[in-house]
């Protein structure tokens, strides 16, 4: 029997838990702000990154603007580690704001401590009044998607990349006690975004193939990532970018309400690998398809992933600031024609 129409939330929702749906949602889990729609809006990074009521006026035109049925507005990934101390290149208005890597502020687990004030810090702070005013204005009808760092992802920022991967191999015992620490400020943060009204929280944690095995994964992150689903009382999408495959079938074990995935992980392969034991999000490539091509090859790749099985619609990544609105509109417009295509031929 089909499913009579939902409102954003209630689709995205739904998808999330594994319920039926209308038509699969659309859903930017990491970014989908364009230098186009700061224009449009007077939101320019990088204050719309620092500033609350220009991060909710930035991040409602994924709705408002694309029709995208959900609202996410943490655009990088940096927000927590600006607020830890660490020293931050906030770039322009068409570039991300990044962490500088030359620097670590920690060396061991014994650092990793969380500041007083912590929830208070401009770029903390930026993400839970956004979500609040965002709440208010759309909550009803559009899912609000926070963002949480996983313990991971904290490691590279304080202890720098190298550092972190180093010590992963010289000393697993210390860098299973640097993330269990690190870990309390993925759950503070993410609990900090529930409390001001997001419905979801992306969890992204990169532990990418090309960093890591998928053993890796297994042995550092697995336990880690069952033990958020737990702590954290609303759906989670982890993400990670790079090849995952190798680690699909574990992450599959996570819990956790989906999985957000690269582009370069094949889609039927990709839900073959997880078993419908997950729901998968993508995985819509960013640098070729929607930055440098048109919506023709859009609407051919997120075919590709509707027939393939992928449940939610969403570019693979934060998309490439100068992308076109017009490949950005093709992914709603895609997915409800084709949903259409198959009612009529069923």
């Amino acid at each position: 029997m089909p499913v009579k129409e939902m409102k954003p939330r209630e689709r995205v929702l739904a998808a999330l838990a594994g319920r039926p749906v209308d038509r699969p949602p659309v859903c930017n889990p990491t970014n989908v702000a364009t230098v186009e729609l700061m224009d449009l809006v007077g939101a320019n990074f990088p204050d719309a990154c620092r500033d609350v009521e220009l991060n909710a006026r930035l991040a409602a035109t994924g709705y408002t603007e694309l029709g995208f049925d959900s609202i996410a507005p943490y655009f990088s990934i940096i927000q927590e580690s600006s607020a830890l101390g660490c020293e931050m290149q906030w770039e322009g208005k068409d570039n991300w704001p990044t962490v500088r890597m030359g620097n670590p502020i920690w060396k061991r687990a014994d650092d990793v401590r969380i500041p007083a004030g912590f929830l208070e810090h401009r770029d903390t702070k930026c993400i839970t009044g956004s979500i609040r005013m965002l709440k208010e204005a759309y909550g009803k009808d559009v899912a609000i998607i926070g963002k949480t760092m996983g313990p991971w992802t904290l490691a590279y920022h304080v202890f720098g990349v190298q550092q972190f991967l180093l010590m992963s191999i010289d000393d697993p015992a210390e860098t299973m006690r640097a993330l269990h620490k690190l870990k309390e400020i993925s759950v503070l943060y993410g609990q900090a975004q529930i409390d001001a009204g997001a419905d979801a929280l992306t969890f992204p944690d990169h532990a990418t193939g090309d960093l890591v095995s998928g053993e890796y994964y297994r042995r550092f992150l697995l336990e880690i990532h069952q033990e958020m689903k737990d702590r954290l009382k609303v759906p989670l999408i982890l993400h990670i970018c790079g090849n995952t495959l190798d680690r699909m079938p574990y992450i599959a074990q996570t819990g956790m309400a989906a999985f957000h995935f690269d582009s370069r992980n094949d889609p039927a392969k990709a839900v073959a690998a997880v078993h419908g034991k997950i729901p998968l999000a993508g995985n819509i490539n960013n640098p070729t398809t929607l930055y440098a091509r048109g919506p023709e090859e859009v609407r051919a790749e997120v075919y590709k992933c509707l027939e393939a099985g992928v449940q939610i619609i969403a570019p693979e990544c934060a998309i490439p600031l100068k992308t076109k609105l017009e490949n950005l509109l093709e992914i709603p417009a895609a997915v409800k024609d084709w949903a259409a295509e198959r009612m009529t031929s069923n």
